[in-house]
This record gives C-alpha cells, structure tokens and sequence, in this order.
C-alpha cells in the first residue's frame, strides 16, 4: 500500500489485513490482500454507503487462506494466498455493488491482479531477482501460513500512508439473519404459552 500509484488524498481501498504476516514483510506497510483498490473517495462514503458495504461483506462467510507460495510480477515478490476463490468472491460482490470501482483502475485489465500478499516491490530492476530470491531462501522455513480472514478493513490515503478507517465483519449478514430468527421464535413461543 505504498504512493507508487498516485494516490490522492482522501483515497480508500479495502483490504484483508494479515498482521500474522506482518514480520515476513520487505515493505513499510502491514501485510495485507487487496479486496478492492481504489474503492471510493473518502468524501463519497456516507451511512448508505456502509450499510451496503456492512451488508454486501456480511455476506461473504469467514474463511480460511494459506500462504505456501511465492509468486512475482515485474519487480514484486508476494505470497500466493489459497484458495483465492474466497477473495474473488468478495471483489466481484463489491464491484457489482459499485461498478464505477475498477480494479486497479483497469491497468490490469476488467479483473485486475490475482488475489496477493505483497511482500517487497522495491528492488532496483537490475537486482530484483537476486534480491528476491535471497527473501524467498529467508521466509520459506515460516511457510505455510494459515489465518482466518473474519474482516475486511477499509483504508484511507493520508498523503504519507495507509490509515484503517473502519472493518467490516464476514459473516455478519448471517449473524443478523439468525439473531432475527431467534427472536421471532422467542416472541412466537411466549405468544403460545
């Protein structure tokens, strides 16, 4: 989550922060899977705007992902999480939400980047290899990582760095469902005896 991308003030993206993969990371920012980047601009988020994002995230159960793999794109080393699917799940519920918010701004074409945990994106062109090949030797004995993705945090630009604005819980549109149920069930049964 660094500037490289022009970010402007204000912007926001919404990520699946791994901080159990925060001491494998080459980079100044915390471990992290983009669900969607950009999303909207922080001045566009208002209560509707939550509430749908509450409801299309609590939608999604929480789940499990693996780090076993390594994986690069030009001059960035990342972790493959598994199953992806997961991941592509939550992104293509909230693009439908929001079709405006392309990801990646379509750099990578309409779907974007496979679902990544970057760990380094900062070695010089010339010596990004070897520099990532000695990162890989460092942090394949800490592999497999498994961690249970209960959230996903929305994360505004500050103009220096990345501030988790707000988390919104998996799972909790299922929660909401069953906590309605049981109480109707209650009122039913007090109404009967």
């Amino acid at each position: 989550m660094s500037s490289g991308w022009g970010h402007e003030l204000g912007q926001t993206a919404l990520t699946i922060l791994v901080p159990e993969a925060d001491e494998l990371m080459r980079e100044a920012f915390p471990a992290h899977v983009s669900v969607l980047f950009p999303f909207l601009h922080e001045r566009d988020i208002d209560e509707a705007v939550r509430d749908r994002l509450a409801a299309v995230v609590g939608a999604q159960p929480p789940f499990e992902l693996t780090f076993a793999e390594f994986g690069r794109y030009p001059g960035v080393l990342y972790l493959v999480p598994w199953p992806a699917d997961p991941v592509d799940t939550l992104t293509k519920r909230v693009v439908e939400a929001w079709p405006a918010c392309v990801p990646y701004r379509g750099i990578f074409g309409e779907d974007g980047l496979q679902p990544h945990l970057t760990l380094a994106n900062s070695a010089p062109p010339g010596s990004a290899d070897a520099a990532y090949d000695a990162v890989e030797s460092d942090l394949e004995p800490l592999l497999p990582l498994t961690v249970t993705v209960r959230a996903v945090t929305l994360v505004t630009w500050d103009g220096s760095a990345w501030q988790s604005t707000e988390s919104y819980r998996l799972g909790s549109a299922d929660r909401e469902s069953r906590d309605i149920r049981a109480a109707r069930a209650r009122r039913l049964n007090r109404s009967c005896s």
